[in-house]
């Protein structure tokens, strides 16, 4: 069974496990032998997969409705697409600061207020000239809206995604490696199951420390801080600046102290693909996290 699970992101839902194992457990291993001169095999790595629990039941993955600003929800879905249009103004000189005319004086959205479809399509349209997430459609957006939310609001969903984890688990795991909402899905499970035999947790392009996400976390933070995930022993979080997603980019100030320290963060630039998983795995930064925890188990 693998030593190193790695643990995908969202819009992941055209994959699966195999396909994904042949980019990413690739990518996993390159990164590992060329800093470190460790070497494992294939069989060492695995990926977990939960990108079909975003598939209806009876439908193909390719069914993707042609979501608009109407379908934007009130409450996360909008809340999250207003912090990523934010953080977009902030780095990506493409991304005027609203949309020419009646967006550039509107408030930041607020729960108790009515949601309007311009105040969405006017992010939309934002987000759409943004470097980190052309060339996706608007629909896609939306979709990765709601795949977030569902995550973190629908039981079936949030159960069905740590078990994807839990399936991949063995005597032999020392290193879980995420992504994005993997890296929740992952913290989550490893909060869940500490007699697990995983030491180390690399998480990258996460989206932990947001706010929005963090105080939404199982178990649930306490005075502001989350709860070290289960028997990790180590947990290097790695993160671009130039990632939307990984907007907090330091976890260490919003997780409690593990059993030799606080989160280690890292920094580093994945050039165009900031959010990439791939280009996370093969930076020197990355590998050189999941090595460590090769090393320890072979000691």
């Amino acid at each position: 069974m693998a030593r190193v699970v790695l643990v995908h992101g969202i819009a992941q839902q055209f994959q699966g496990p195999e396909l994904l194992s042949l980019r990413l457990a690739a990518a996993a291993r390159d990164g590992v032998r060329l800093s470190s001169e460790l070497v494992f095999g294939p069989e060492d790595v695995a990926c977990a997969f939960y990108g079909n629990v975003f598939v209806e039941p009876g439908t193909r993955a390719g069914d993707l409705p042609a979501w608009d600003e109407h379908d934007v929800e009130e409450g996360l879905e909008a809340e999250l697409l207003d912090v990523w249009w934010q953080r977009a103004v902030e780095i990506d000189d493409q991304v005027a600061p609203a949309d020419e005319g009646e967006a550039r004086g509107w408030p930041a959205y607020a729960a108790t207020r009515p949601l309007r479809s311009g105040w969405v399509r006017a992010r939309l349209n934002a987000l759409a000239q943004a470097r980190f997430f052309q060339p996706v459609a608007k629909r896609l957006l939306v979709s990765e809206l709601k795949q977030v939310r569902r995550y973190l609001d629908e039981p079936p969903v949030w159960q069905a995604a740590r078990a994807a984890v839990a399936a991949e688990i063995s005597a032999e795991t020392r290193v879980v490696v995420a992504h994005s909402l993997g890296s929740v899905v992952a913290y989550e499970a490893l909060c869940e199951n500490p007699g697990w035999p995983v030491t180390d947790l690399v998480t990258v392009g996460s989206p932990l420390g947001l706010p929005l996400i963090h105080r939404r976390l199982s178990p649930l933070p306490v005075e502001g801080r989350g709860a070290w995930p289960g028997g990790v022993v180590r947990w290097t979080n790695v993160a671009d600046p130039g990632d939307v997603v990984a907007l907090v980019g330091s976890l260490a100030p919003h997780f409690v102290s593990g059993p030799v320290g606080k989160v280690e963060d890292r920094t580093l630039t994945n050039g165009v693909r900031m959010h990439d998983f791939e280009r996370y795995l093969t930076a020197p930064k990355t590998a050189t996290a999941i090595a460590a925890g090769l090393r320890e188990s072979s000691a």
